[in-house]
């Protein structure tokens, strides 16, 4: 069998490598969905994944009970009017829906959602929300012991195992955004229809289900973490990641394409992170719409993609290659840090200027990955706010392109270190080592904690750092964003230390460097001084510029 290469979930949604799926599998899923009523019939499905993801704890049966009592609703999100959004509808249903779970003292006192229900509908939204857990002891796959009784079960009633997939899926992953898992559940319902008609199912299982538990897994860790930005940091930083993922993919488009479709995107995902199955869906449906009416000015890589039916258009999408670069060399980025008239852009429209640089700083280093390309953008935010203050600001920001060298620079330097520390140690002195480095660092965490934070960091370096340079920088800052990501939201449940709660509400840009620098918490950072042009004494523990954001410092 065929094996799908691996492609760059670079755009909407997620933005790394994901694993491999099997192009037989996925091509017989296509011709098994393509239709044009997609939506409309899947409306069932696509309510069962809001309930489920909510409530967490509730069976099978009761998740579908509740269903049936909100798909008259639901009916009414099938026929949009122009003038009506996608919200609309979905508002009224997950309205319904949370006044239900409240009106049922027993379902609210299960779920542990009696607190939420004494509140009013905006709140309880958010207070809802607070008790998803993404919880990674669950089982990634649906699994049924007998499998000759899945096969029976699927001859007797094939929506059954979709729908039990479905709601497996959606309770152990509730960030997972909806239109992935309806796509999933479309190729798990494949792979069981194929594997039904083997000798050895058991063989044929494992073969086909595999890139679909580490697909699903994969993408459930990205989802969360695309929430936890939304919420932890201001929509400027969600717009800027979008703003750099869309550049990257698609260098040739106009600034002021990729703008209108950042903001897009940054809604979208603040839609599907609170929960709204019903507009999520509808929702990213417009936009591949949209995306796939202006294709010939975005990227000619998606062109094979909106020939696709729903809810595969997307996901091709979303996968489809960077573009090829364009011709820049009459557009020199120089201008952002020599042109005298910096200064009066800055202060009159910072909110062009800024996303400006990015765009085009972003287009012309698609190597980088999107977290050192943050901070660079944030290390000319911070350059500005300090130089068109002086008298002579062009003599202080002119020294910009030097400090954007040195940060790549010193970003990968660390890299290659961890790197070259890995190699000299081996494998397994080497995860004795960050259990060591950690246990000084955040000695709060339970050991099994701290093994679990420390082997996952070891796991990250065995994957990136056998790749070449600019993959294996890419891979191991991305890596490390879901670690560090991870442990934020530890933080945020249960406070660890100080050290620990700066680095990951601080900077989002920064946060890496933040924990890489970060000493024992009775041990304080001390302030470096760097050289000529740089914007003074920073300390990545303690420092928080005017704005807002951590200024990087020489390394060590």
């Amino acid at each position: 069998m065929k094996n799908l290469r691996p492609i760059c979930f670079l755009v909407f949604f997620s933005y790394v490598q994901c694993q491999t799926l099997q192009r037989s599998l996925l091509a017989a899923a296509l011709n098994h969905t393509n239709r044009q009523n997609y939506l409309q019939e899947n409306l069932r499905d696509i309510t069962s994944i809001m309930v489920a993801q909510f409530l967490q704890k509730s069976t099978y049966q009761e998740v579908q009970t509740i269903v049936e009592e909100l798909v008259d609703r639901a009916e009414k999100c099938k026929v949009l009017k122009p003038q009506e959004s996608p919200s609309e509808c979905s508002h009224q249903l997950m309205t319904t829906f949370l006044e239900h779970v409240c009106n049922n003292q027993g379902m609210a006192d299960k779920q542990e959602f009696s607190d939420c229900c004494n509140v009013n509908n905006k709140a309880r939204l958010k207070c809802f929300l607070l008790y998803k857990k993404d919880d990674t002891e669950y089982s990634d796959v649906f699994q049924i012991p007998n499998l000759e009784q899945i096969c029976e079960v699927d001859k007797e009633n094939q929506a059954s195992v979709k729908e039990r997939y479905i709601y497996e899926t959606s309770r152990k992953h509730p960030f997972l955004y909806g239109p992935t898992i309806l796509t999933m559940s479309a190729c798990y319902e494949t792979a069981i229809r194929s594997c039904c008609q083997e000798v050895n199912k058991t063989e044929c299982f494992q073969i086909k289900l595999e890139p679909i538990r580490k697909y699903v897994r994969e993408i459930s860790l990205r989802h969360h973490h695309l929430c936890e930005i939304g919420i932890k940091f201001n929509h400027k930083v969600s717009k800027a990641v979008e703003l750099v993922l869309l550049t990257k993919k698609q260098p040739k488009a106009s600034f002021s394409e990729i703008a209108k479709l950042a903001g897009d995107v940054k809604n979208l995902h603040q839609t599907c992170c609170e929960g709204d199955v019903v507009a999520c869906v509808l929702g990213r449906s417009q936009l591949m719409n949209d995306t796939c009416s202006k294709q010939s000015t975005l990227s000619s890589k998606i062109t094979p993609c909106c020939a696709l039916s729903v809810p595969f258009r997307g996901e091709c999408i979303i996968n489809s290659e960077n573009d090829d670069k364009p011709d820049l060399s009459s557009l020199p980025l120089s201008r952002f840090t020599e042109d005298r008239f910096v200064c009066k852009q800055f202060i009159d429209k910072q909110d062009d200027l800024l996303p400006e640089f990015l765009y085009e700083y972003s287009r012309r280093h698609s190597e980088l990955a999107v977290s050192v390309i943050l901070r660079v953008y944030t290390v000319y935010q911070n350059l500005l706010g300090k130089c068109c203050k002086l008298e002579n600001p062009l003599e202080c920001y002119s020294h910009g392109k030097e400090m954007f060298q040195r940060v790549v620079g010193e970003s990968h330097e660390r890299i290659k270190n961890h790197c070259d520390l890995r190699e000299k140690l081996g494998d397994a002195n080497f995860h004795d080592r960050l259990i060591i480095l950690y246990t000084k660092k955040v000695p709060q965490l339970s050991a099994q904690e701290l093994v679990t934070l420390t082997k996952n960091m070891a796991a990250a370096a065995t994957k990136c750092c056998p790749l070449r340079d600019e993959q294996r920088f890419v891979c191991m800052e991305d890596s490390a964003k879901l670690i560090l990501g991870a442990l934020c939201r530890r933080h945020e449940a249960e406070p660890i230390n100080a050290g620990v709660g700066h680095c990951c509400e601080d900077s989002y840009a920064f946060r890496k460097p933040c924990f890489d620098d970060l000493q024992a918490p009775e041990q304080s950072c001390e302030a470096e001084t760097t050289g000529n042009g740089d914007a003074g004494p920073v300390n990545y523990c303690r420092f928080r510029s005017p704005g807002g954001d951590v200024l990087p410092s020489r390394g060590k």
